[in-house]
């Protein structure tokens, strides 16, 4: 347990930030499954709207620091080949 003002206000911003940081992740995923569920539907169009979308969702998150880069750019290149796989 936090013994001084400051650790406990520490503590308490700690709780804040997890959530938040929780909230940002699960966005994350949903953008993800959204992008994969519209590139297994097989409309190329619509799977491309969405791809667009999950992009920019996928690099905000990652300029905020909640994943990193690198684990940004895996998403998006495995969901581009996808998407381009759908074309072929």
């Amino acid at each position: 347990m936090a013994n001084t003002a400051q650790a406990r206000k520490r503590a308490r911003q700690a709780v804040k930030q997890n959530a938040h940081n929780s909230s940002q992740r699960s966005t994350l995923r949903t953008a993800i499954k959204a992008a994969r569920k519209a590139i297994l539907g097989g409309d190329k169009a619509a799977a491309a709207a969405i791809f667009q979308a999950s992009v920019s969702t996928i690099d905000r998150i990652a300029d905020k620091k909640i994943i990193h880069k690198n684990k940004a750019a895996r998403h998006k290149s495995r969901l581009a080949a996808a998407l381009k796989a759908l074309s072929a």
